[in-house]
């Protein structure tokens, strides 16, 4: 029974560790805002889990003014902006207007986000089917002095 046990528990930290989803961190001297690391909590087959998103705006960048998330397929999002959840890495939050339209989160910043920022973005309460194949969301930014949209990559949260 010990060591059914100590086997389940090495068997969970490592699961814990290995799939946590996160980047590899990249330089803080980039131009390019890019997303830093993903991770889903809890990381079991529950179907309501919590999908957080690190965002790293690199000091030779420009200010971001939006962030725009299209959600995946797979997953059902309320549609309370409560919700959602901006914070800095200090855990200070951000003061960001949130709208949901469909698939789409925007993340409007009234003080664009400064250059040297990291700040996670928090989707609580995703409901997502326990067997499932994976959810991809696409994220893109509006940088200051421009309306275009430029991608900054995709976010992947495994089904277990």
């Amino acid at each position: 029974m010990k060591k059914t046990l100590i086997y389940s528990a090495a068997l969970a930290i490592t699961t814990l560790l290995l799939s946590s989803n996160y980047a590899s961190a990249r330089n803080n001297n980039g131009s390019v805002t890019h997303i830093d690391g993903n991770v889903q909590f809890p990381l079991t087959r529950w179907q309501i889990v919590r999908h957080t998103f690190r965002i790293h705006v690199p000091k030779n960048s420009k200010a971001l003014t939006e962030l725009i998330i299209n959600i995946p397929d797979n997953i059902t999002l309320s549609n309370d902006i409560k919700n959602i959840d901006v914070v800095d890495e200090k855990e200070h939050k951000i003061n960001t207007n949130v709208s949901i339209n469909g698939r789409t989160i925007l993340l409007a910043f009234p003080e664009a986000v400064a250059p040297n920022t990291k700040f996670y973005i928090e989707l609580k309460n995703v409901k997502r089917p326990t067997i499932s194949r994976n959810s991809i969301y696409h994220l893109s930014v509006k940088i200051v002095g421009s309306d275009a949209e430029i991608t900054i990559g995709v976010a992947q949260f495994h089904t277990y």
